[in-house]
C-alpha cells in the first residue's frame, strides 16, 4: 500500500540519531545538512534530464531522506515532526485547489494556475494594494529568480507579446554588450557586467516563454558540454595527445567530429 514504507524510514532516522546510532548523523544540525539537501535536489534534476528513471527513483529516496532528517532535527527540538509536515502540506494543497475541491472548477491549466495563485497571494498577504507583485520571492538560483520575476510580471500583464519579440530583445541586449565590450577592452567594468546581466535575464525569459526553465536548460547544456569534452579527450588520447598540447585547429576538428558523431 502506498505510504506504508515511510514509517520505516522515520524509525531508521530516529535510530541513526540515537546514542546507539551513527556518530556522523548525531553530529549534524540544521546548517550542516543544507548542502546535502541542495545536492540531492540537483541530483534528482540531473536524473530527470537524462530520463534515467532508475536514478530518479534512487535520488528521490535520497531527497526524501533529507526531509525526514530535517523533520527529526525539529522533532528533537520540540518544534514539529514528520506527521505535522505531511498534514500541513495536505491541508495547504486542498486549500490551494478550490478549483478541484470547491464549487468552481477550472477548465484549463491556465485557469487552475490563476486560481492557485490567487489563493497563495491571499494567504501570504501579497494581494493588498500596498504590496508589490515582486514581494515574497524566495532565495533562488539567479536563473530561476529571473524566471519567477518574468512569470510574475507576465501574470500582471507586463510581458512581450510573443516569443519573437523577446528574441529581438535578446539581440538588442547582445548588441549593447558588444558595444560596451568594444569601449571597455580591459573588461571588469560594472557597466559591462550590467549589460551581460541584462542579456542573461532576457535569455532566462526566453526559456519561460517556451515553457521551460533556464536552470534546467543550462544544466542540460552543462552536461552536454561535459560529455562532449570527455569524448574530445578520449579522441585525442587515441592519438597520444592531450587538450593542452593540441593546436586550436586540431581541437576544432576533433570537437566538430565529436558533435557530428553524437548527433547521428
Amino acid at each position: 500500500m502506498e505510504g506504508d514504507s515511510l514509517p520505516k524510514l522515520v524509525e531508521l532516522m530516529a535510530h541513526l540519531r540515537s546514542p546507539e546510532g551513527c556518530p556522523w548523523d548525531r553530529a549534524q544540525n540544521y546548517d550542516s545538512v543544507k548542502g546535502l539537501l541542495l545536492e540531492e535536489a540537483y541530483e534528482v534534476i540531473d536524473a530527470l534530464n537524462q530520463r534515467d528513471f532508475e536514478a530518479v527513483e534512487e535520488e528521490l529516496g535520497d531527497l526524501l531522506f533529507q526531509v525526514v532528517f530535517y523533520s527529526r532535527l525539529a522533532e528533537e527540538d520540540g518544534r514539529f515532526d514528520i506527521d505535522r509536515v505531511i498534514e500541513g502540506v495536505h491541508r495547504k494543497l486542498v486549500r490551494r485547489h478550490p478549483h478541484v475541491f470547491g464549487e468552481k472548477r477550472a477548465r484549463t491549466a491556465e485557469e487552475a494556475l490563476a486560481s492557485w495563485t490567487a489563493v497563495k497571494k491571499k494567504e501570504k498577504g501579497t494581494d493588498s494594494p500596498s504590496s508589490s507583485i515582486m514581494d515574497g520571492i524566495p532565495a533562488l538560483p539567479s536563473t530561476l529568480e529571473a524566471h519567477e520575476l518574468g512569470l510574475r510580471a507576465s501574470e500582471a500583464g507586463f510581458d512581450w507579446a510573443k516569443v519573437e519579440d523577446l528574441l529581438d530583445k535578446v539581440e538588442e541586449e547582445l548588441r549593447e554588450f558588444r558595444k560596451e565590450l568594444v569601449s571597455n577592452p580591459q573588461n571588469g567594468d560594472r557597466k559591462l557586467e550590467e549589460e551581460l546581466g541584462d542579456l542573461l535575464f532576457a535569455v532566462s525569459n526566453v526559456a519561460r516563454r517556451v515553457h521551460s526553465d533556464p536552470e534546467s536548460c543550462l544544466r542540460g547544456a552543462n552536461q552536454k558540454f561535459r560529455r562532449r569534452f570527455k569524448a574530445l579527450e578520449d579522441e585525442l588520447a587515441k592519438r597520444g595527445k592531450t587538450v593542452r598540447d593540441s593546436t586550436p585547429e586540431e581541437l576544432d576538428v576533433v570537437w566538430k567530429r565529436v558533435k557530428t558523431r553524437e548527433n547521428l
